[in-house]
């Protein structure tokens, strides 16, 4: 067999490894807390449960919340700060705020001192809906806090692992 033709054939059956299914789940013994992952992916379902059922009812979903909230956490912020805190393309940006613009939630004025700027403002129907989709939320994090001490509130039991990346 030329060797050309060898090294094809053992690039192929380590191909075909990697693509065998792997029966055996992710434990613990991978080094990693799987478990409290699950329950942070468990934890943002039922804390955006309750405002995706609000949005959905306006057509409106996380993108929304997400440029509703921060916009009411800063009136006058600009688009641009907003894109840098949200870390998102103009173009993502501009379908989600023309919708909110458009059904009277958010206004745009120029800038006082640059008017190329554009500062964004919550209207009042705006921040009315941020608070109604803030408050089951709030409601959540109050719930879940009752039952924990000052010191468990203020520490975190779980100390993160340090990776390479990380230094």
């Amino acid at each position: 067999m030329p060797q050309a033709q060898r090294a094809r054939a053992g690039r192929s059956s380590r191909t075909k490894a990697m693509l065998e299914p792997v029966m055996e789940p992710m434990t613990a013994a991978d080094g990693i807390d799987f478990e409290i992952i699950e329950l942070f992916f468990f934890a943002y379902r039922a804390f955006t449960s309750d405002p995706d059922a609000i949005l959905e009812k306006g057509d409106m979903g996380r993108a929304h919340h997400r440029v509703l909230h921060f916009v009411n956490r800063e009136p006058g912020m600009t688009v641009a700060a907003l894109l840098d805190t949200l870390k998102i393309t103009k173009q993502s940006l501009a379908r989600v705020l023309k919708q909110l613009i458009d059904k009277g939630y958010i206004c745009q004025v120029a800038g006082h001192e640059d008017r190329r700027q554009r500062c964004l403002y919550p209207t009042r129907t705006g921040r009315e809906l941020a608070l109604e989709l803030a408050a089951p939320q709030h409601a959540r994090i109050a719930r879940a806090l009752s039952a924990s001490t000052p010191e468990e509130r203020n520490g975190c039991a779980v100390k993160p692992k340090e990776h390479s990346h990380d230094r």
